[in-house]
């Protein structure tokens, strides 16, 4: 039997949860993004420029897409994991002779399609109040995929971790949340002091953001190849995490 047998109907499931509330799981998300746009964009766009020719308001909504993509890919696979943990249904999915691999590609996949839906929704929307246009949309697509990806599989782990809400809140507001907005989502970190910089280029969230940004404008602060080396690295060794605990079973059985 293949290792992905069954990972179709978990899948649908899945997308079914997100989207039957979409208004929360979605354009809540967009409408989040837009605020951000008009506030830091009255405010700062005759002031900075990170990029020759680049006004910062059209800086700003690479970040913004990208923020959205990578929180909302955390928390689908995240909150559907803790929701059905201590509302008690996971058993019912557990009877199932679903492997390791199919869950990984069930809750990741959602995850993926829920955080570009939402990139998405904020890119169209932004696009309104900003011209854009995509110098290099390879990169564009590669980052949005990976950072998708890695979060829903960050998500994953978290959800096996955490046994109650307040734990799952405690590991957003305290990893996802900080790591997100330091990640250079408002600003470049060449405008940081030289400590800071170095702080910043460990955060792998960084390199999700100025490699998606770069797709945008064909510039960014560090090379797209070594972006795409450490997304990746980052994105194998997350999913290789959250396969070997759900293969453990691990917090998944009462």
């Amino acid at each position: 039997m293949s290792r992905f047998a069954g990972t179709g109907p978990l899948l649908r499931k899945e997308l079914l949860r997100f989207w039957k509330v979409g208004f929360q799981t979605v354009a809540a998300p967009v409408i989040t993004a837009l605020l951000y746009l008009l506030i830091f964009g009255h405010v700062l766009d005759d002031h900075v420029q990170v990029f020759p020719g680049v006004g910062y308001t059209s800086f700003l909504v690479p970040g913004l897409v990208m923020m959205s993509v990578l929180q909302n890919a955390f928390a689908n696979s995240s909150s559907s994991l803790i929701q059905s943990k201590i509302t008690g249904n996971l058993v019912f999915v557990l009877v199932t002779p679903l492997s390791h691999w199919a869950w990984f590609a069930a809750y990741v996949g959602a995850s993926v399609v829920r955080g570009l839906a939402v990139g998405l929704g904020v890119l169209l929307v932004t696009a309104t109040f900003v011209p854009l246009h995509l110098a290099e949309p390879g990169w564009v697509l590669v980052f949005a995929l990976l950072g998708a990806g890695m979060l829903g599989a960050l998500g994953l782990v978290a959800g096996l971790w955490a046994e109650k809400f307040d734990q799952m809140a405690a590991f957003q507001n305290f990893i996802i949340m900080p790591m997100t907005f330091l990640s250079g989502v408002f600003y470049s970190i060449k405008s940081l002091p030289p400590v800071w910089q170095a702080v910043s280029h460990l955060n792998p969230f960084f390199y999700m953001i100025d490699g998606f940004r770069r797709g945008f404008f064909g510039a960014s602060d560090v090379s797209p190849w070594l972006s795409l080396a450490i997304v990746g690295s980052a994105f194998v060794l997350v999913s290789s995490l959250a396969l070997a605990l759900l293969k453990s079973g691990y917090k998944m059985r009462a």
